[in-house]
């Protein structure tokens, strides 16, 4: 029977191409989220024609099984749009470029994403309508929510859900033993259990998926295949809409141009012209068509027909990947077993087993951070539960799609191949930073420029809520029902190495940094020993992450000012459970020097990596003074650390091997003596 029904749904996804037959009542362009449940509803009056004009072609037969959601990424269905590049971002990935999936196809991005249903929360709703957009009120919204849905979530809080809707909402079939681990710990925790979609947010909750009968329940399944054989509704596949037709004097839109088969056809509309075309491409066809930012319409000669911010508020939710954590029994997801004969059947015949995982993802918890600027209660952060990660498939699907360069996953990820972990993802749901979109050119299939400027937040709350999620997520992992399974977090060596400048960045526990350079930026010389004592007092503020990272970064850097390829190899940082070290803080007033424009101070960053003597400690830090101004103090504090610190006979340098520590200290004194000799030319002394 479900053989079937798959034949079926193949079937009926083929959707013939319509030549539309003079003017339509309304035309929905983009068969997303959005313009499946507009063509759906405006086709049920049978009064009015409705053509729905799409850029993709029919969904393929693997978007159906909710576990392989990610390999539909890599085929033509998928825009696969590409960031700007940034300088603080993305430095982990291939080419230090964010990757941006949109579904190309009949439904769009419900096509190709991860199934996770998410409402969003109420308050957003609220201050939408309190903005000036009447109708957008939660209480207003909520209606239509569950006009769509047919849920068959078990844990839900019912006055808020519905059943009988065209859209199916269910728990996932297939759960790990981890997640069940994780939502107990949660709990332990103090987060009460939820319906997310439900009464209220902020808790920890098995995540809800836009399936039916354990497959895919997208915009195309549940809206535009029972509205298909509606005579007053033509759908046209392969059809990207270029332009909005706009009458000059009134302003007002009367059709669309869009390329089929590489002709232009132009239609007419005489009620109204509806874009939902999505994030990227509404925005672009505006532009396309007149409407956005005076200065760029015209620097790409195209004639204004309205001057407004289009393209100006660009919202991405970040999401930080590097956060594993190992335990000591087979209670994770496994690759073979996800992709066993005995899972297919499973799912084929039953539908249930490891195939209807959504990709992994099972489970989500929202809390609020400390560090929020708004006093209303709902989350700011989510933490999204996978019970396994990037090395579940052996680095073959999961990394490719997130972009993980190799010389990240394979320090990294690599070495859970072999082990039982789980991952989880702090998403920043409220990003303070926001960026843009631009047009490329004037050609319509040219891809827009999009720029992220992520974690530019002049507060720095974007980092600091962060730094706030990957401490609850440690916090989580000591409850009792995780450390049942020796759960703790994966410590991870990494070798970077950049001409320029350094970053001490484990993918985002670089903002650690930017927040630790903020904070004495503008600090007077005479304050830093005060300032340092201020953030060794404060370090839950300034550096809480570095108690629980569990994170050994092997940095490889060069010295910009000496244009040599000298100097500074081995662990830059330790940060274990146990303690922490001064050193990040150390380093970052190093770069200080560099900030003001003045060199880096390379030798004491390497003189906190030998723990060599007291003595050598002193020296170096005594020559690197000269531009940090750092008074005795300071000095002491130093020296105690090193003290303390552990003992090694040779620093790990990653892929690039062992280096001996005689061989370092000799390094050390070589860049000391560089140093000084700039000393003596910036002092005039000899």
């Amino acid at each position: 029977m479900n053989y079937i029904t798959i034949a079926l749904c193949i079937l009926l996804t083929v959707e013939d191409e319509v030549r539309p037959d003079g003017a339509y009542s309304y035309i929905v362009a983009g068969s997303g989220s959005g313009g499946a449940v507009v063509a759906n509803r405006l086709s049920e009056d049978p009064n009015v024609k409705v053509l729905l004009l799409e850029s993709g072609g029919a969904p393929l037969a693997q978007a159906e099984k909710p576990v392989t959601s990610s390999v539909v990424q890599f085929t033509r269905q998928n825009w696969n749009y590409l960031m700007e590049k940034q300088e603080n971002s993305g430095l982990g990935l291939v080419d230090g470029i964010v990757g941006y999936p949109r579904g190309r196809v009949l439904g769009g991005s419900t096509v190709i994403n991860y199934m996770v249903h998410i409402r969003g929360n109420k308050a957003d709703y609220n201050r939408w309508a309190n903005l000036g957009n009447p109708g957008w009120s939660y209480d207003e919204v909520l209606p239509y929510f569950r006009k769509s849905e047919d849920s068959t979530v078990k844990i839900a809080d019912e006055e808020y859900r519905s059943h009988g809707g065209l859209l199916t909402v269910s728990d996932v079939p297939y759960r790990t033993e981890s997640v069940h681990a994780f939502v107990k710990a949660c709990q332990e925790a103090g987060y009460p259990y939820v319906d997310y979609n439900g009464r209220n947010q902020l808790g920890v909750s098995y995540v809800q998926g836009a399936l039916r009968g354990c497959r895919r329940c997208s915009a195309e399944k549940a809206f535009i295949r029972p509205a298909r054989t509606r005579s007053n509704l033509h759908i046209r596949l392969n059809s990207h809409v270029t332009k909005v037709l706009i009458e000059p004097g009134t302003k007002r839109a009367y059709g669309v141009e869009y390329l089929h088969s590489n002709r232009k056809f132009v239609v007419n509309a005489t009620i109204e012209v509806i874009l939902s075309a999505g994030t990227f491409h509404s925005p672009q066809i505006l532009m396309l068509s007149g409407i956005g930012p005076r200065d760029h319409l015209l620097e790409l000669g195209i004639p204004l027909v309205q001057d407004l911010p289009v393209g100006k508020n660009l919202y991405d939710h970040l999401a930080f990947l590097g956060l594993m954590f190992t335990v000591n029994k087979p209670i994770v997801s496994f690759f073979w077993n996800t992709f066993s004969l005995r899972s297919l059947f499973e799912f084929l015949l039953f539908g249930r087993g490891p195939m209807t995982s959504l990709g992994g993802v099972e489970a989500l918890a929202y809390f609020k951070t400390n560090v929020t600027s708004y006093s209303e209660d709902y989350p700011d952060m989510e933490l999204i539960f996978i019970g396994g990660g990037l090395h579940t498939d052996f680095g073959t699907i999961y990394r490719r799609m997130f972009r993980v360069a190799d010389a990240w996953y394979y320090p990294i990820w690599q070495p859970l191949e072999t082990k039982y972990a789980y991952t989880i993802l702090p998403v920043n749901l409220h990003p303070k930073s926001h960026g843009h979109m631009r047009l490329r050119s004037t050609k319509p299939l040219d891809p827009p420029r999009f720029y992220g400027n992520y974690l530019t937040d002049p507060n720095n709350e974007d980092v600091k809520e962060f730094v706030a999620a990957v401490r609850e997520s440690q916090r989580i992992m000591r409850s009792p029902a995780l450390q049942r399974y020796g759960a703790k977090q994966v410590k991870a060596v990494v070798t970077i190495r950049w001409d320029t400048m350094f970053f001490s960045f484990v993918t985002y526990i670089y903002c650690e940094l930017e927040a630790l350079k903020h904070e004495f930026q503008n600090m007077k010389a005479e304050d830093l020993e005060n300032g340092l004592e201020a953030a060794v007092r404060h370090h839950q503020m300034v550096l809480s992450c570095i108690p629980d990272l569990n994170s050994i970064c092997s940095v490889v850097f060069l010295n910009q000012c000496l244009s040599l390829a000298v100097a500074i190899c081995g662990p830059m940082f330790m940060l274990t459970e146990e303690k922490w070290s001064i050193s990040l803080v150390l380093h970052e007033l190093t770069m200080l020097g560099a900030v003001s424009g003045q060199l880096f101070c390379a030798c004491l960053a390497g003189s906190l990596l030998t723990d060599q003597s007291e003595s050598l400690a002193t020296e170096v830090f005594h020559a690197s003074s000269f531009w940090l101004g750092a008074p005795i103090g300071v000095q002491k504090q130093i020296v105690v650390v090193m003290q303390r610190s552990q003992k090694r006979e040779s620093l790990s340098l990653g892929g690039f091997g062992e280096l001996n520590l005689h061989v370092f200290t000799q390094m050390i004194k070589l860049s000391l003596s560089f140093l000084n000799a700039i000393v003596a030319l910036k002092t005039g002394t000899r």
